[in-house]
């Protein structure tokens, strides 16, 4: 157990490690008493199902802390640690004509993610929400993290404000969030390409050989394609050049790829919490329904329908997303096609994922704008002096690349 005794405006208020046989409950009253939204306005609430470390519970190590005054719980933070790639350096590997030949290769560094930070809006301006990240800090370091970020709405002022002003982070990437409703119809595949499920083994050698050196990569890539909650990983390539039955593994095709192709792998978050819009009028309600009912009953009109978002739906999320070539942009399209047909027949309510606001395949993905964030904000911190990126130098300062790599784990 990890106790902490802090003092704050005259009040005691205790940091310990969270225990899932007696917090459960308290931990729940809080998180509903944090999402209480603005009156009139559409908010979103989040169900974790029961599990309060859902989110982290699939990172290689993760810890909750909550902070406590007398017998009641009045906040709580969660934290995890990978290691992932920071940059990149040259390497030469053997000799062809007498001339090396020069290989990026990822540099990684031991990151550590804060999400979940919630503060009881009765024990707010205390210093709580402070304490808690210091602590939570310090079980970083003692776990030789060498880096700290934290991902929150870029006009989420009070939050911006705390890890900024007060915890020495900086403002470091701006993704983007991109969300597609699932649509009562089937969406069209294109003729002209053709969908490859490939197994795990090689869906890791293809992110490793392609992937490996973009930002946020996680080097247990291997463990995530193997989790439980991916659904599998998905070539798109032009009709011809592959198909199913005459796949040769990840070693050949990237031997010899067609000139464009795709990759993306999908993510089961509706297994891990749900979410519901709550504030919509019944004008809203009402004309979300209607478009659902006239897709149902005339599919091949493919209207745009809203799905049922104003109770308890769930999501898959697209991670790994890339691909090569001229034609890379349409088949990233046709993959977020296949992906929002899986996500129908899982009764999910959207698909989302989320990239780096500058990555030119970011115009393949379908998305509803009002459902979807422009700008998402990662702030980081360093933790200490003793590092292992030498190559890459203070990651904090180094400048974005074009794509990021989100780990479906933290989503």
């Amino acid at each position: 157990m990890i106790m902490n005794v802090e003092n704050t405006l005259g009040v005691v208020v205790r940091v310990r490690e969270f225990d899932p046989s007696k917090d459960g409950l308290s931990v729940e009253q809080v998180e509903s008493r944090c999402e209480v939204g603005p009156s009139g306005k559409l908010c979103l609430f989040t169900d974790l199902l029961g599990d309060p470390i859902c989110r982290v519970r699939h990172s290689p190590a993760f810890l909750m802390l909550v902070a406590e005054i007398g017998d009641e719980i009045v906040g709580m933070i969660r934290g995890c640690i990978k290691t992932v790639t920071c940059g990149k350096k040259l390497s030469r590997n053997g000799k062809n004509n007498n001339n090396d030949t020069i290989k990026p290769l990822p540099v990684y560094t031991k990151l550590a993610y804060i999400l979940g930070l919630r503060v009881s809006p009765s024990h707010r301006r205390m210093g709580i929400g402070l304490r808690l990240v210091k602590r939570l800090e310090e079980w970083f370091r003692e776990r030789g993290a060498e880096y700290s970020y934290i991902a929150t709405e870029n006009d989420n002022d009070a939050s911006v404000k705390l890890f900024t002003d007060k915890c020495g982070y900086s403002k470091f990437r701006t993704p983007s969030i991109l969300v597609n409703p699932v649509y009562a119809h089937r969406v069209t595949v294109p003729k002209h390409v053709t969908i490859i499920q490939v197994g795990a083994s090689d869906a890791e050698l293809l992110y490793r050989r392609k992937f490996s050196t973009t930002e946020f990569f996680p080097r247990d890539i291997d463990s995530v394609l193997k989790n439980k909650l991916s659904l599998g990983t998905f070539l798109a390539v032009p009709r011809g050049s592959y198909s199913p039955e005459s796949w040769p593994g990840s070693d050949a095709f990237l031997s010899n790829p067609p000139e464009s192709w795709a990759v993306m792998s999908v993510w089961n978050c509706k297994e891990v919490f749900k979410l519901e819009v709550r504030g919509a009028s019944r004008v809203r309600r009402t004309l979300a329904r209607t478009t659902r009912i006239v897709d149902r009953v005339l599919p091949w009109l493919k209207i745009p329908s809203i799905p049922e978002l104003f109770r308890p739906f769930g999501l898959h999320f697209i991670y790994g997303l890339g691909g090569e070539g001229t034609r890379a942009v349409k088949l990233v399209k046709a993959l977020c096609g296949y992906a929002h047909n899986l996500a129908k027949e899982s009764g999910c309510g959207v698909v989302a994922t989320e990239v780096s606001s500058g990555d030119p395949l970011k115009l393949g993905i379908p998305h509803w704008k009002v459902l979807s964030c422009a700008e998402d904000l990662w702030c980081i911190k360093r933790l200490g002096e003793d590092y292992s990126d030498g190559s890459v130098g203070d990651w904090t300062k180094s400048p974005p690349g074009l794509s990021i790599f989100v780990d479906p784990r933290e989503f």
